[in-house]
């Protein structure tokens, strides 16, 4: 075990490499001098002078590396080590809360801003799929919003080239999955996220982490698919923990990275060299990289070892940036800079369909990933018929007997019935919506389609769905209780029912644009709606003995305009009886029709019928243009 590892047997290490002639590659990558720095607050907010204060905290330091078509780069380090930090600064996604220095080279030319997200491909560590899709649909829909002047058959070729360079012909057909049912495994899953990012035919591949969650044969088998990828004139860069040592072989160069800076960057020889050369022999039959992350990594268990660890990855560090490696790698950034003839940068494929045959597209994905989850569909149509049930197993059967609850009755399902629909369709978008809110992130900064393009696709999908579950709703409760017999009347009922049912997902969705947790979003929406029926409906207080503010607030609310159409469709026009109850005042009846019920408690509201359907109505596309406005805030904090 005292030996040193060996790439081929004894001696070849030291063995004189032999040149070859090369054609020039047709595309390199240089990263010169990334710096990058943020401010954070010392302590939490409860403890407000720590919390005042501000400390900088260097995330990456002076790293600069070159990578040509062809090859594949494996970052390796420990966690916190600052490889995603890096990739994240390659692809442009660095966002605007920290301080960045240095510069990205694609073919010589300095990337601007914008040029970011049209060069690189970039796959996240999660796999963000819809799981009732299958493979081949996955991919042809990514390629429908990506790809315009393409036909059909065009795109259809173009898919299964991809799947097959990918080995993903054999489960063309099957289903993604997802925790709840089962589909394709974790590796092909990994295949098919970096399938979506082939479809534009990129230059450069970033992928943060690709073997996390595999076992250790599929996570092999990825990383060689990865470097095939490279070797058809591809720049492929890959974080990854823990590669097997078969992969030592694999990478056309490695990096290390500890505490955010470039501790080894260059070939698996010269690494092998390099540790040799510094007094770190890789002992026989060890993983040489499972040897070098520990030797670079700090050790933070106690400040002695932190110390002393530290130390040692910055002599390292040092050892690198005096070695013939590193000038050499300095000397290639160099050399693509200075070029006189420099190719153009190889953007991505921009030929992007228009904003409307996105939102066809996205709107046929969203319903046929949606119609497939069966039981997503029979709760989303039975859920309000459930509550229903309910409703009307405790009242049984209404009266116009005053004696017999004949108008507390109406009025308690009337309120039952406002306040309970915007609960069902918040429930809709807290279960359904988070899902396509991450694919959404991430799909947006491939530049694909816009966050509130997949707003509006899922508003439209739910319309249908809305329309027939508040029709079954009510077609059950208005006729089993026996509310006012009449046809017209039934179908403004279900009219105004129908609003807050889908004001309740809608405001969901608006306020799941700017909050990311869904149960703060649950609690919040659910103390709206609460708050509305409060102040709007006049069930609880009479809207005439309010206080001023509160009259002013109830404007704001839905609930106000629901609770007079349904009052004024049920009471209009309605006798009520006294009974024959012994011992009964003769004034003890004061009511006598429905009429007076509305006078008493909602005055001018039959005049106002009409209005107050158009401000009902009026709350729809107000909380769409909202949503729109929702989403492109998010936009903007994604960035930040």
């Amino acid at each position: 075990m005292n030996g040193s590892y060996s790439l081929t047997g004894e001696g070849a290490r030291r063995r004189p490499p032999q040149r070859v002639l090369q054609a020039p590659p047709s595309c390199s990558l240089s990263v010169s001098q990334v710096s990058y720095t943020v401010s954070e607050r010392v302590g939490p907010w409860w403890d407000l002078p720590s919390y005042r204060t501000r400390w900088t905290r260097k995330i990456l330091n002076d790293v600069s590396f070159h990578v040509d078509s062809g090859q594949i780069l494996g970052i390796l380090g420990n966690s916190g080590s600052g490889k995603t930090t890096l990739l994240d600064v390659i692809s442009g996604r660095i966002g605007k809360s920290g301080t960045l220095m240095g510069e990205v080279f694609v073919n010589g030319r300095k990337l601007k801003p914008e040029q970011f997200q049209d060069c690189f491909s970039y796959v996240l560590q999660s796999d963000n799929l819809l799981s009732h899709l299958t493979v081949e649909e996955t991919l042809t829909f990514t390629a429908q919003l990506a790809l315009r002047r393409h036909s059909a058959e065009a795109i259809r070729k173009k898919v299964g080239m991809v799947m097959a360079e990918l080995s993903l012909s054999h489960v063309a057909h099957s289903v993604i999955g997802g925790r709840i049912f089962p589909g394709i495994s974790g590796g092909e899953r990994r295949r098919v996220s970096i399938a979506s990012q082939l479809l534009q035919d990129p230059k450069v591949i970033l992928l943060d982490e690709p073997t996390t969650g595999l076992d250790s044969m599929t996570a092999n088998q990825i990383v060689v698919l990865l470097a095939n990828l490279a070797k058809r004139d591809r720049i492929v860069i890959v974080t990854i923990h823990q590669p097997r040592s078969e992969l030592f072989r694999v990478f056309s160069r490695i990096a290390i990275m500890s505490c955010g800076e470039l501790v080894f960057c260059g070939q698996s020889g010269e690494m092998v060299d390099f540790f040799s050369e510094q007094g770190y022999e890789c002992p026989e039959y060890c993983n040489p990289f499972d040897i070098y992350v520990d030797l670079t990594s700090v050790d933070t268990r106690c400040s002695e070892r932190e110390a002393e660890t530290f130390s040692r990855m910055q002599d390292i560090a040092s050892a690198y940036r005096r070695s013939g490696i590193h000038r050499c790698m300095l000397d290639n950034v160099g050399r693509a800079c200075q070029l006189t003839d420099k190719p153009p940068v190889p953007f991505k494929s921009k030929e992007s369909p228009s904003g409307l045959s996105k939102l066809g597209v996205l709107l046929r994905r969203t319903v046929r990933n949606l119609s497939r989850d069966r039981m997503g569909v029979m709760m989303r149509l039975s859920q309000n018929l459930i509550y229903g049930l309910f409703v009307v197993f405790f009242v049984m059967k209404l009266d116009n007997d005053i004696t017999k609850g004949a108008v507390q009755d109406r009025i308690g399902i009337i309120y039952q019935a406002l306040g309970a629909s915007p609960y069902t369709g918040m429930l809709n978008a807290v279960a359904l919506f988070p899902a396509l809110r991450a694919i959404s992130d991430q799909e947006s900064k491939d530049g694909l389609y816009h966050k509130w393009q997949m707003f509006l696709a899922y508003i439209f999908h739910i319309l249908p769905f809305s329309i027939v579950s508040v029709f079954i709703f009510t077609s059950f409760l208005y006729w089993t209780v026996g509310m006012y017999p009449e046809v017209n009347r039934f179908l403004c009922f279900s009219a105004v029912i129908l609003v807050p049912h889908i004001t309740g997902e809608l405001l969901t969705l608006v306020v799941l644009g700017v909050v990311q947790d869904p149960n703060m979003v649950n609690t919040g929406v659910a103390l709206l709606n609460v708050a509305g029926i409060m102040v709007g409906s006049g069930f609880l207080r009479s809207n005439q003995h309010m206080p001023t503010v509160f009259k002013m607030l109830s404007y704001l609310t839905f609930q106000k305009y629901g609770s007079e159409l349904l009052i004024v469709t049920e009471f209009h026009g309605l006798n009520f009886t006294c009974g024959n109850t012994p011992g009964l005042s003769p004034g003890l009846c004061i009511v006598s029709n429905g009429d007076d019920i509305i006078e008493q408690g909602y005055p001018g509201a039959l005049s106002r019928y009409t209005l107050d359907f158009i401000m009902l109505y009026a709350f729809l596309p107000a909380l769409v243009l909202l949503g729109v406005i929702s989403y492109k805030i998010r936009d903007h904090l994604n960035r930040r």
